[in-house]
């Protein structure tokens, strides 16, 4: 049975075009599939589960009914949408990830990530990323009224922009120290990831024998999916 990965929607009302095209691949070619797997940032901000944006709640609503019809489906926290919670998941059906997950995927241990992590050369976001990440920080945030979080949000985002705008892309993409560790930790010879934006399948040589990285795309412009079938990985874009 085909399983299916994506990452990187950034769902958000200023783009209406991205929602509309993920629930037309809910109800479609994801209906009926094994699973799916959203590798982090469904949405390009996420307040807490207590946000009732439409945009997001219709994407809620698509997630349930592709659940229903009995295809699991599998969240990870981006960096974008580390706030999505227990709520969330029971409103949609889906089960939380850990970053950094093993699955077993038609017979093939595979090893899931967000991909942010492992940007280790971007000093400044690892230092934000711990930051927001603090189990005191994760305990407060959702605990703030929601306009609070909106601004928070609003300042963050701003801050992104400039530090993208103003650093390398080599800085910002993967540290290759910090893949291979990640291959090592976890025994692994496939890893899934997106965040970078940069989708490719990369080769790779390990002491164990040959390796690969597989990079998923964001959907600003188009669809981007991986397809898991009979033990073979496929990146296709979907047209928008």
């Amino acid at each position: 049975m085909t399983d299916y990965f994506v990452s990187d929607l950034h769902i958000d009302a200023s783009q209406p075009g991205i929602a509309r095209q993920f629930i037309e691949f809910l109800a479609g070619e994801a209906r009926g599939a094994g699973a799916l797997y959203v590798l982090g940032d469904l949405f390009e901000v996420w307040l807490g589960d207590d946000d009732s944006a439409p945009d997001k709640q219709a994407v809620i609503a698509a997630l349930r009914r592709l659940t229903d019809s009995g295809t699991r489906c599998f969240v990870m926290h981006g960096n974008r949408d580390f706030l999505i919670g227990a709520r969330f998941c029971a409103e949609a059906g889906c089960t939380l990830l850990a970053d950094g997950s093993v699955a077993e995927v038609h017979r093939r241990r595979v090893l899931l990530m967000h991909g942010d992590s492992l940007c280790t050369d971007d000093l400044s976001y690892q230092r934000l990323r711990r930051t927001l990440r603090n189990p005191l920080m994760l305990a407060v945030l959702p605990r703030l009224p929601l306009a609070t979080r909106q601004r928070l949000a609003a300042r963050l985002r701003a801050g992104s922009r400039e530090h993208t705008g103003s650093t390398a892309p080599e800085i910002m993409d993967v540290n290759q120290d910090a893949v291979l560790a990640a291959f090592a930790a976890f025994g692994v010879d496939t890893l899934i990831h997106g965040h970078t934006h940069r989708p490719a399948v990369h080769r790779l040589a390990l002491p164990s024998g040959p390796a690969r990285r597989i990079v998923l795309g964001d959907w600003y412009t188009q669809g981007s999916v991986l397809v898991a079938n009979d033990g073979e990985f496929e990146l296709r874009a979907l047209p928008r």
